[in-house]
């Protein structure tokens, strides 16, 4: 990685901006040349603005989705994005204000929409609390006249009118007065009261003890006119709803405008953002930043044909950005190392490694050659028909690489659909015939063969581990620490070597056990010797040499960890022929026949599910836990160019 810096004349910023954004090539960090006779340049309320717009879009998006759900395929998530030519984007931007436009008037309606329902919620509660006093023949704001209080309202008990009656007199005997019960039903009775004007006060604090209440917003019109009116105002708000929606609904046909609109003001935010980071002067600007040094001579054509500047390269510091470069087989893993971490300043890039060993267990987890050739078929299509971005199309690549490596391993197994051709075969002829009858080449049977596959899981975890140490001990040397290579890392994977050829010497010779314990013992002197050197005195150095050695239970439980490769293997395996078994119980007459294919379809499918998802996340482990723990620290920053950094739409990369 490089340190680039780039001075060209102010007259000459968009211009320059504009193709280093389509080009990709470099990561712009804020200038440090404030008060040397440079300022920067305040572009914070047009990138506001941008911003703004984006939002807007992104909300007028979502309200067309929610009112006319864009019609999508169950994978249109692997689609890419449209592709239009570079002409194009000046057109988009000519339209950009009739755009805006409609996304506020849809914004708007969505207001309307929103507030007639809110109304109309009101409405409701104001028809049912109608609807009890319907058979009133007064206004519900009536208090009285010049010589009559009326009271009209609610008690929250059921009454009848003589039992109204008695309470009321035994509450108040001196009480004058005449009633009239509206409506009654359990914990409720809306009723009118008729009073002398004299005991206005007196009947209101009888009433009160009752539990007495006013109707809530009392009108000045009969009951029964007020509903009408009301129920004619729900009418016309429920017309307003309706071609707020059908207007919403129209503009159905601008959702793509609106998408490469809001990709149109992103990308001109993300370059006001750039501005607001540039030192400038009274005519020249300065643009500071990183660049991967293989990209240098393509900034310095770039720069030439756009204006006259001046590009100097540097060397990068320890804050530089991490630009992972691998080939074809690798680049889809690199997603893989970036969910755990990019490589720190120390680290070696581990992608190929990382590449190697995913496919690797991942097939040997899987193991069905029948999956695996689904895996390759379905993953291809994808990435011929839909065309996906580069990071979509990686994550394919990744998956198809593993359908060849589960393809391998499911023949190395035996493993087709299980034993589908074997089970098919039985079930119509009657024989009884194994998937190692079928196939012309030797087999391993995971149910049979357990404790020698559990034997090949351990010798694989093994090598993995050594990988690991082996990408330490490179680490060590480029850092010059010697001893950290030789004696922290040499000592143990000489050990663990030494174990593994004590293990193959009790398989096959005691000449081996000889030299894998000579090699083991010499390693454990080794460590005793040197692990202990960051101590103080001979007593503290021996102690700390023999602590060392209890690390051993640490390698041991790192080991048996790739017993999962076994296991998964093993379960993807039993979990088919489960599934096969089961759709061959119907014999072979029609309703057989369907139900075969019934049950494997669906049998197979959530087999797929679950052990491809149950590989993913292991095989991710043993990268993560048991390799990457021996050398890996990561923490490094990814580099991140300033680019057309769009949602829906791309430039087309010939032109």
């Amino acid at each position: 990685m490089k340190t680039v810096r780039i001075i060209a004349l102010r007259e000459d910023r968009k211009r320059l901006l504009e193709h280093l954004q389509d080009s990709g090539l470099v990561q712009i960090r804020r200038g440090e040349n404030d008060g040397k006779g440079f300022k920067k340049v305040d572009k914070t309320s047009q990138m506001q603005v941008f911003e703004r717009n984006v939002q807007l879009t992104e909300q007028a998006l979502k309200i067309l989705d929610s009112a006319v759900p864009e019609k999508a395929g169950l994978l249109s998530s692997f689609k890419g994005r449209r592709e239009i030519d570079p002409d194009e984007l000046g057109v988009i931007a000519s339209k950009s204000g009739d755009v805006i436009a409609v996304c506020n008037r849809i914004v708007e309606l969505d207001k309307t929409r929103s507030d007639i329902a809110a109304e109309l919620v009101k409405i409701r509660a104001k028809l049912e609390m109608l609807e009890s006093w319907k058979e009133l023949d007064i206004p519900l704001n009536t208090t009285g006249t010049r010589s009559t209080a009326i009271f009209i309202g609610s008690l929250p008990e059921e009454y009848s009118l003589s039992k109204l009656k008695e309470k009321l007199a035994a509450e108040n005997p001196k009480l004058e007065f005449e009633l009239e019960v509206i409506h009654s039903e359990p914990n409720l009775t809306n009723l009118v009261v008729f009073v002398p004007a004299s005991q206005r006060v007196m009947a209101e604090d009888t009433l009160r003890s009752l539990g007495y209440s006013r109707p809530m917003s009392p009108t000045s019109k009969v009951p029964k006119v007020k509903t009408q009116k009301t129920i004619e105002k729900r009418e016309r708000l429920i017309k307003q709803r309706e071609d707020a929606e059908k207007e919403i609904e129209s503009y159905a046909a601008s959702r793509e405008d609106i998408k490469s609109t809001q990709d149109y003001f992103r990308v001109r935010a993300d370059k006001y953002n750039v501005i607001n980071n540039l030192d400038h002067s009274k005519h020249v600007f300065v643009i500071d930043g990183f660049i991967p040094e293989s990209d240098c001579e393509k900034l310095e054509k770039l720069c030439a044909r756009v204006c006259d500047c001046c590009v100097e390269f540097g060397d990068a510091g320890d804050d530089a950005p991490v630009k992972l470069k691998n080939n074809k087989f690798a680049e889809p893993a690199q997603g893989i190392l970036t969910m755990y971490a990019a490589p720190g300043r120390t680290d070696i890039d581990p992608t190929p490694v990382l590449a190697f060993f995913f496919y690797f267990f991942f097939g040997m987890m899987f193991s069905d050659a029948g999956y695996g050739i689904l895996m390759v078929i379905a993953t291809g299509l994808m990435i011929k028909l839909f065309k996906p971005d580069k990071k979509m199309r990686n994550n394919l690549k990744l998956f198809q690489y593993c359908g060849i490596s589960t393809t391998l391993w499911g023949l190395v197994f035996g493993s087709i659909f299980g034993d589908a051709p074997a089970a098919i075969y039985n079930m119509f002829t009657g024989a009884n015939i194994t998937m190692a009858d079928i196939l012309p080449w030797p087999t391993l049977d995971p149910q049979k063969d357990a404790l020698l596959l559990m034997i090949i899981s351990i010798a694989l975890g093994l090598v993995h581990i050594l990988v690991g140490m082996g990408c330490k001990f490179i680490v060590c040397i480029k850092q010059k620490d010697y001893a950290g290579a030789f004696f922290d890392t040499g000592f143990w994977m000489l050990m663990l070597i030494g174990f593994a050829v004590l293990g193959a010497g009790v398989a096959f010779s005691p000449v081996l056990i000889t030299v894998g314990a000579v090699i083991a013992c010499a390693s454990a002197v080794g460590l005793v010797l040197t692990q202990g050197r960051g101590k103080k005195g001979i007593v503290g150095k021996a102690i700390g040499g023999l602590a060392s050695l209890y690390d051993i239970t640490s390698y041991i439980s790192d080991l048996l960890s790739y017993s999962r490769l076994l296991a998964l293997g093993l379960t993807t395996g039993v979990m088919a022929q489960v599934f096969n078994m089961l759709s061959t119980m119907m014999g072979t007459n029609v309703l057989g026949i369907v139900f075969m294919i019934v049950i494997f379809l669906i049998g197979h499918a959530i087999n797929i599910g679950l052990n491809a998802l149950g590989s993913y996340v292991h095989t991710m482990r043993l990268q993560y836990v048991e390799m990457f723990s021996k050398f890996y620290e990561g923490g490094g920053k990814e580099f991140e160019p300033f680019s057309l950094n769009s949602k829906y739409i791309k430039i087309q990369e010939d032109k």
